[in-house]
């Protein structure tokens, strides 16, 4: 229930995305951006607000832990659409999580994936792939590199 718990605090994130998803571009385009991550009932809730100052928008993430079913959900919401996206459900083995959902882009259906992993306690790492083949293939298109602040 834990498995956020190393994401507590500030943390600088080196972002490298492609310029176009889904047309097989290898243009990737880098960035900055800051976030801060919050721990909440024992360790089942976190939340992060992270900020993109090159881009101009922010997000934020909601992490919580089905006692249940024994995974996380991942919701995330930024200032330039003030939606909250379909949720990511999942759950970590180790020092990898994950997490699987359901969304679109630009109209086109796609499965989404999230990887975290947890390199050590100063680093991190997130990436999303997006999969229109039913997970035959993936295309990965958004990295963050994670460091302690």
């Amino acid at each position: 229930m834990n498995d956020f718990a190393f994401f507590t605090g500030a943390w600088n994130v080196r972002n490298r995305r492609l310029v176009k998803r889904l047309a097989g571009s290898d243009e990737w385009e880098e960035f900055s951006g800051r976030t801060f991550a919050s721990s909440h009932f024992s360790g089942g809730a976190h939340f992060d607000e992270v900020d993109f100052p090159a881009k101009g928008f922010t997000g934020l993430t909601l992490r919580l832990f089905d006692r249940e079913r024994g995974e996380w959900s991942i919701h995330w919401a930024d200032s330039r659409t003030g939606r909250l996206d379909p949720p990511m459900r999942g759950a970590w083995q180790g020092d990898r999580g994950e997490f699987y959902g359901d969304d679109q882009h630009e109209g086109t259906p796609v499965r989404c994936r999230f990887v975290w992993t947890r390199i050590s306690d100063a680093e991190a790492r997130w990436e999303q792939a997006f999969s229109v083949d039913g997970e035959q293939t993936w295309e990965t298109n958004w990295i963050m590199e994670l460091t302690k602040a």
